[in-house]
């Protein structure tokens, strides 16, 4: 009797675990948050006793969805659209799925033609990082809270858009692999596959296709808008798209664009620095009383024109400069960066960037950021020659992780345990063979549809403004391209749409892109 009392205990024990390790159907037809109603969910959660299922959802599945419905106004007019959060494979030679690609995908609803459609594929940057932050800080339907000018509020959450780019075209958002919420599934699959600017573009262009193929977008004008680090990333897809994938863009966007493997050293490097330092100086009022009395659009081209005619040669002659001409410079500099002429002497006109955002504000005791040099930081000491930490970013993973985090798993209803990756491990980043500022001045010349577009903060010390400029000049030093090329000046940082009104100016730039760069039915891509 015993014996089978112990038999009766133990197989009620099995079917227990047996039905706690069934996937958990109860919360598939939960209502999201802000009013978005899910339709499918092949990613739903464990409930918080179910052990064996929470474990299995801190792996990634390679093809997963879930698909919510929301509705913003945008310039006064309806929007409906479907958001689908997912999951799509990365496949090697022989079709096996060696990572996943988590994306996010806004479809305007009450659109039929997807064929006159356009389709923007947005990427952030790092590289190492997800796309969070173009996703729910300048182009989605949903933004996250912050103030006027983009610093954390609580409580946490988001908000509409009403600048949102879905009014015109559909939007998805990808994270690379080991960003967010992508992971790399095989892993005796070399780092090298993944984590390089050639490998990057490689795999990413194979991706692309397969979403087109899936969403049937094959016919829709293309776009491709990539921020930072993301820029080369887009800037080199654009040729390995029509190469490789024979997919033919209309337009490329380059938010607060690197170097794009364009050369720059020496005297060109050290003086190009020298017109963001004049536009963060004006915003601190460190300039001289005369400059800082006017507005920073009627400053910034003195400066612009100074560096070009008069700094790059002034550092060029080095030592062999007269002393007279050493010090009229010297004094120059001094009036654009609020700087003493004994610092810049002492630089020998190469200003490094650390030393000046520790420098310019060092007598009232901060220190100013490097993405942004609206943000101010506190060091434990005054003294030095770098920052102790970047005030404007631990600003932004302040205010973007929350938000993120809320959003993904709360109103699109996307269930997993997995971290969300705001920068991922992407180890040693292979950076040889950067030619995709040259890869798109190619793809621009092969491919007469393809319009660029620029956009830059003044206020941005790592991507700044006049070395973007300086980029968009080198990538067509014929000027037969001139026409496709335009540059946007916004006045905030790396991430000029955290500021509330550049956010609305921004996406009216990208609407009126967009526009330009769409031809007309039957208009052919000829010379």
């Amino acid at each position: 009797m015993k014996r089978i009392s112990i038999c009766c205990f133990l197989l009620i024990c099995s079917l227990a675990i047996l039905h706690a390790q069934r996937p958990d159907r109860g919360d598939r037809g939960e209502r999201p948050g802000a009013g978005a109603a899910v339709i499918m969910d092949t990613a739903a959660a464990p409930k918080t006793e179910d052990r064996a299922s929470s474990a299995s959802k801190r792996t990634l599945t390679a093809e997963s969805s879930v698909v919510t419905k929301g509705e913003i106004t945008v310039k006064g007019q309806r929007v409906p659209y479907k958001v689908t959060a997912g999951t799509l494979p990365v496949w090697d030679d022989d079709g096996k799925a060696i990572a996943g690609l988590f994306y996010t995908y806004y479809e305007r609803s009450d659109v039929s033609d997807r064929a006159t459609r356009p389709l923007v594929i947005s990427f952030n940057g790092g590289p190492g990082t997800a796309s969070v932050w173009m996703q729910i800080g300048y182009t989605g339907p949903r933004i996250l809270k912050v103030d006027d000018e983009g610093y954390p509020v609580q409580p946490y959450g988001m908000k509409d858009n009403s600048n949102s780019l879905l009014d015109v075209a559909d939007i998805v958002y990808i994270d690379p692999v080991n960003t967010g919420f992508s992971r790399q599934l095989a892993k005796e699959v070399p780092a090298s596959k993944f984590f390089g600017v050639n490998a990057d573009i490689r795999y990413l262009a194979e991706w692309i296709n397969t979403f087109i193929s899936r969403y049937k977008r094959w016919a829709s004008p293309k776009y491709l808008i990539g921020e930072s680090y993301g820029t080369a990333r887009v800037a080199g897809l654009a040729l390995e798209l029509q190469s490789a994938q024979w997919i033919y863009l209309n337009g490329v966007i380059l938010v607060s664009p690197t170097e794009l493997g364009i050369e720059r050293s020496g005297p060109v490097e050290a003086a190009l620095r020298l017109p963001y330092y004049a536009a963060t100086a004006w915003y601190h009022k460190k300039m001289a009383s005369d400059l800082q009395k006017k507005d920073l659009t009627e400053v910034l081209p003195e400066v612009e024109k100074f560096t070009i005619n008069e700094f790059i040669p002034a550092i060029a002659q080095g030592g062999f400069i007269s002393e007279s001409r050493k010090k009229e410079i010297a004094a120059k500099v001094a009036r654009y960066t609020g700087l003493s002429e004994k610092s810049v002497l002492q630089q020998n006109f190469d200003i490094p960037t650390n030393f000046f955002w520790k420098e310019l504000l060092r007598d009232k005791g901060f220190t100013i950021g490097r993405l942004d040099s609206r943000y101010l930081g506190i060091d434990r000491k005054d003294a030095g020659e770098r920052p102790d930490y970047n005030a404007e970013l631990t600003s932004w993973l302040h205010s973007f992780t929350p938000a993120i985090n809320m959003y993904l798993r709360e109103e699109l209803n996307y269930k997993t345990d997995l971290k969300y990756y705001m920068f991922g491990p992407v180890g040693r980043w292979d950076n040889t063979n950067n030619n995709t500022g040259n890869d798109l001045r190619a793809a621009m010349a092969q491919n007469p549809y393809l319009h660029v577009l620029i956009q830059s903060g003044y206020y941005d010390g790592a991507c700044d403004y006049f070395n973007a400029k300086y980029s968009m000049w080198q990538m067509d030093p014929g000027g037969k391209l001139k026409d496709r090329l335009s540059w946007e000046g916004y006045r905030s940082g790396h991430m000029m749409y955290l500021r509330k009104e550049d956010l609305s100016t921004s996406n009216e730039h990208l609407r009126e892109f967009i526009k330009k760069s769409t031809p007309k039915a039957g208009e052919p891509a000829k010379y």
